[in-house]
């Protein structure tokens, strides 16, 4: 079985400050706060600088993350197809639309984050639990979000191209096959639901168009006349609640 992405990255930064520090130590320095700290029983665990030090380092992953591992991306990708379909060029500009993208993926993503924080955060501050087990329960938790939002035929795709056959169950699924194929189902919902809230807005400029060639009016643009009409529509039908409730349903109801 493959280890978790996120162990890996862990312990390669263990080793690396581990190598950093024996080499200070070989050359005469005392580095007391970076020396692992012995445990009842002779363990030894990473002092509280390390840990910090770990964790500042994790804290630059965090925007890829965000990108690979929740449902940003589809609801990102729906907002800017919406937005292409309304005509409405920079309107909402982009800092709007991200702004409300973060917001939808804290509240879709609120169960996952209060199953980490109890099964891997409060442990991990109690002192129960070891920073580098709390990391691979966090993985885990992540894991199986993703696993639930992902396509079987793009899990198979990935475990294919890994050469791995078919797993006996989720938890041998590893990270490496589950992050790629989860970001290429959450791409296929995206483009899905964009094509849906695109068709209304593709028969207004149908109509208009038709509509100004039989008038002869050939030289005004269709879209600038198809622009008013297609806010009044998405005003009527109340187009912003109804496309954040598609968004969120869709993630329930997996």
């Amino acid at each position: 079985m493959h280890l978790p992405i996120v162990k890996v990255l862990l312990a390669g930064t263990v080793l690396a400050l581990s190598a950093q520090v024996a080499f200070a130590q070989a050359q005469g320095f005392d580095l007391p706060l970076l020396q692992l700290q012995s445990q009842p029983g002779g363990a030894q665990t990473l002092s509280l600088s390390l840990q910090t030090l770990i964790l500042m380092t994790a804290l630059t992953l965090l925007p890829s993350l965000l990108l690979v591992t929740t449902g940003f991306t589809r609801i990102i990708i729906t907002l800017s197809i919406l937005r292409t379909a309304m005509g409405t060029q920079a309107t909402p500009p982009n800092q709007v639309l991200v702004g409300l993208a973060l917001f939808m993926t804290l509240f879709v993503m609120t169960p996952t984050i209060k199953q980490i924080n109890e099964t891997a955060f409060q442990p991990y501050t109690a002192g129960t639990i070891t920073i580098e087990e709390a990391a691979f329960r966090g993985a885990g938790v992540m894991k199986g979000f993703m696993l639930r939002h992902t396509r079987e035929s793009d899990l198979l795709l990935m475990a294919d191209m890994q050469g791995d056959g078919k797993y006996a169950n989720a938890d041998a699924v590893p990270l490496q096959v589950v992050v790629p194929a989860f970001i290429m189902s959450e791409l296929r919902t995206a483009f899905t639901i964009g094509f849906l809230l695109f068709l209304p807005f593709l028969v207004i400029d149908i109509v208009v168009s038709s509509i100004l060639m039989a008038l002869g009016m050939m030289m005004l643009s269709p879209s600038l006349v198809s622009l008013p009409f297609k806010l009044l529509l998405f005003v009527v039908v109340d187009g912003w609640s109804a496309t954040v409730t598609a968004l969120v349903e869709s993630f329930v109801r997996n």
